[in-house]
């Protein structure tokens, strides 16, 4: 039976949409530290991705909505709804407390990425050099891997139909910002940046090296 209190109940709060949208907003800018303008446009991506997100976890549920009304899907109506995967498939509370777990490992793991990678980001610059050492030594960009990975747990945990288009589009632009950064790396530091771009991957670790990445990550 459809608990549709439960579910009305859990919507509606656009106060607490605009207090997580600035939080999560001002640690996405913070850490990500956009300078020039092509990171400024991949980080205003990522924040109308927030934005969708948080307005349709707390605010109004569209995608539920629309898969309901619009495509005619039977989905029940109860607090844990919005774990669309878990809801579609049956599975109920439990399938949407594995959902938000499995999601939450994937957040949690690309925010350290984030945090780790602009603290070595910030003092190489200080110090005129580019980051090789520690999780750098593991991965060439790991600020943008950490991204790409929150925004695949939030997908796992929560998604939504805005959310869903908008994560290939997030992974294409950073990808191809990832490019650019490494040609103007190659201008500025030469064969030296071309070395370390042969001994170290652009995203993910290679298969022996996952557990340097999570001995940098401490984890």
């Amino acid at each position: 039976m459809n608990d549709i209190s439960g579910f009305a109940g859990h919507y509606g709060h656009w106060g607490l949409v605009a207090i997580i949208v600035a939080v999560v907003s001002w640690i996405l800018y913070r850490y990500a530290a956009p300078s020039s303008w092509r990171e400024w446009a991949s980080a205003g991506l990522v924040q109308a991705f927030i934005i969708a997100l948080y307005a349709e976890m707390y605010g109004f549920p569209l995608t539920i909505y629309l898969l309901t009304g619009f495509f005619g899907i039977d989905i029940r109506l109860y607090a844990n709804t919005g774990h669309l995967w878990a809801s579609l498939l049956g599975y109920g509370s439990g399938g949407a407390m594995i959902e938000m777990l499995l999601g939450g490992v994937f957040i949690v793991l690309g925010v350290v990425l984030l945090f780790t990678g602009w603290g070595a980001v910030y003092q190489a610059r200080r110090e005129g050099r580019f980051a090789r050492e520690g999780l750098y030594g593991v991965i060439r960009h790991p600020q943008y891997t950490g991204i790409m990975l929150a925004v695949f747990g939030q997908i796992v945990h929560w998604p939504t139909i805005i959310t869903l288009a908008l994560f290939p589009v997030i992974v294409l632009v950073y990808v191809r910002l990832a490019h650019k950064e490494e040609k103007d790396m190659i201008d500025r530091f030469g064969t030296a940046y071309q070395d370390y771009m042969q001994q170290v991957p652009r995203f993910f670790p290679r298969w022996r090296d996952w557990g340097r990445l999570f001995d940098t990550l401490r984890l």
